[in-house]
């Protein structure tokens, strides 16, 4: 189901630049099963998860992130001249027959600054999506966590079909690019057959490419695969930092493992009461009040955009209208259309400090200047760089390597959810999606679709994250959030069980609260991770306010 990543595949695609070259599953060689086998018979399962959990990592120098992680640069070192290492996991490709096949998962850490006498082990990131590359991402967030690698190893890793842990491709030179579907279809007739097309030719693009995989990428087995993990890397415990889907991560983890739960932080927290249709709802009004807390800042502020907040969430509905019927072109060639300003506006309403670049976008659109939103989207990993490679020799070709960031996203949302929404189902449900938010609902509801004709049957309407007796979980709630509206975060509390569930509230703006910067939320959970201390219940932090004129 739609999660962290927000606006699913349709029309609001997650701002994180979560950079997301593949290995395909591989069955064992024909050595390995020299070894495996012995005088009379084929390995036991018992005796595979034996082997798996006494493999040893081979930690080497970072190469650059591969194609499919999103490119760049090797990770430089840190300032203190600590190295980032990089390994791989040798994990099953499917949990259920261990002794079968099996798959390699990409890893990346630095190991802690402190005391060897300090270090409590190490600490597992998840920064959401699903489908962001946690090896390319870890580097680039690494000083915002710092403080927390003076007793932990920093570590994170590629989820199964993700990156290069064996990236699942749905690419296929016959496929349309996704900007080239009008997402939000208004005829019910031409537009929305061929979204639906779209859709139902993706999955069978996905199951023709990556069909060995794709059954087995789910939230699940990689909660799994962090087990073995944790074991592999000699911790009794798993200590653990999830974002956004990362907190659904987590809490399933709890739910299979509740006895091995150390100190975790879910932050951004994902709503596990919600089917896919009911989290995407919940998603519109997120984003529509995100959306009227700047546009209320936006007046005080001055804007051209209008009077009051009122007035320019009205003056944003209908420049929308306008741009779907006629978009306004760029001065490089291009064009900013309906779905590119709703990328826009989502992608600044991630982060607060954002929104003075918004102002100027809405502001210059609104005079009929498209470039700065056209711009921000793509700044922001939104309408046309998704988070991959924008460079201006990117070719044409579906088929050339890249991220599979957005391939990975919709094979883990539709192995996770059984829910397979049909037009009829959307149709039905969008006056709910019209009035939470007029301008982020339709695509919204319209992203239903995105696993219609997916070639594995989903696991269940809504993730299970109930684990009675486990250790305190730390859940961090944004009032202001767009993604994961606020109120998951008492769901997941409610759901995780008596006493393990313990919230901490952010009064403020953007997604997720811990990398906001505040003071009061970093102190709080850097008391949890470091020393154990959990905050006083019913606890609330309130954000500083943007500075005037920014």
């Amino acid at each position: 189901m739609p999660t962290a990543r927000a606006i699913s595949t349709a029309v609001l695609l997650s701002t994180a630049t979560l950079l997301a070259s593949s290995l395909t599953a591989c069955a064992p060689t024909d050595q390995e099963r020299d070894r495996q086998r012995g005088t009379g018979g084929t390995i036991t399962d018992a005796q595979a998860l034996t082997k798996l959990r006494d493999q040893s990592l081979n930690w080497k120098s970072c190469p650059a992130p591969s194609p499919a992680q999103g490119g760049g640069e090797a990770p430089a070192a840190l300032p203190d001249g600590t190295r980032w290492q990089c390994a791989t996991l040798r994990t099953p490709l499917d949990w259920k027959n261990p002794s079968g096949e099996s798959m390699d998962l990409a890893l990346i850490r630095a190991r802690s600054s402190g005391a060897p006498d300090d270090r409590i082990g190490s600490l597992l990131f998840n920064f959401g999506g699903p489908g962001g590359s946690g090896v390319a991402t870890l580097p680039g967030l690494a000083p915002d966590y710092e403080k927390l690698r003076t007793r932990y190893d920093l570590v994170s890793f590629d989820p199964r079909g993700v990156g290069d842990s064996s990236g699942v491709r749905c690419l296929d030179a016959g496929l349309p690019d996704e900007d080239e579907i009008d997402q939000t279809p208004d005829d019910g007739g031409d537009e929305t057959n061929a979204l639906v097309r779209f859709n139902r030719e993706t999955a069978a693009a996905c199951e023709k490419n990556s069909g060995d995989v794709l059954p087995y990428v789910g939230t699940t087995q990689a909660a799994q695969d962090m087990d073995l993990l944790r074991h592999v890397l000699g911790d009794d415990k798993l200590h653990y930092f999830g974002i956004s889907y990362g907190t659904e991560l987590g809490g399933v983890y709890a739910h299979l493992f509740p006895d091995h739960v150390g100190r975790a932080v879910l932050d951004g927290v994902v709503d596990p009461t919600h089917d896919a249709m009911e989290e995407a709802l919940a998603q519109a009004g997120g984003f529509q009040l995100a959306f009227e807390h700047f546009a209320a800042w936006c007046a005080q502020q001055g804007c051209t955009l209008g009077d009051d907040a009122e007035d320019i969430v009205d003056l944003t509905v209908a420049l929308e209208e306008a741009l779907d019927d006629t978009p306004l072109p760029t001065t490089d060639g291009g064009e900013l259309d309906g779905n590119a300003l709703i990328d826009a506006i989502s992608g600044a309403l991630y982060r607060q400090d954002y929104w003075p670049a918004l102002r100027v976008g809405l502001e210059a659109a609104a005079a009929d200047d498209a470039d700065v939103l056209a711009d921000l989207a793509e700044a922001l990993g939104q309408h046309g760089g998704k988070g991959g490679d924008t460079d201006d020799d990117t070719t044409d070709d579906p088929t050339d390597e890249q991220s599979n960031e957005d391939d990975a996203f919709r094979a883990i949302t539709c192995d996770d959810s059984s829910n397979r929404y049909t037009v009829a189902d959307v149709q039905s449900r969008l006056p709910d999606f019209l009035e939470a938010s007029p301008l982020f609902g339709p695509g919204l509801a319209w992203s239903a679709l995105t696993c219609d004709g997916w070639p594995v049957p989903g696991t269940a309407p809504h993730p299970e994250v109930g684990a009675p007796g486990a250790p305190p979980v730390l859940l961090v709630g944004n009032t202001g959030d767009p993604a994961t509206p606020y109120e998951g975060a008492a769901r997941m509390a409610e759901r995780l069980g008596e006493k393990v569930g313990v919230e901490l509230t952010y009064e403020g703006e953007g997604h997720g609260a811990y990398d906001s910067g505040n003071p009061c939320v970093q102190n709080a959970v850097n008391a949890y991770l470091l020393d154990g201390t959990l905050p006083a219940p019913g606890t609330v932090c309130e954000a500083e306010p943007l500075p005037e004129g920014k």
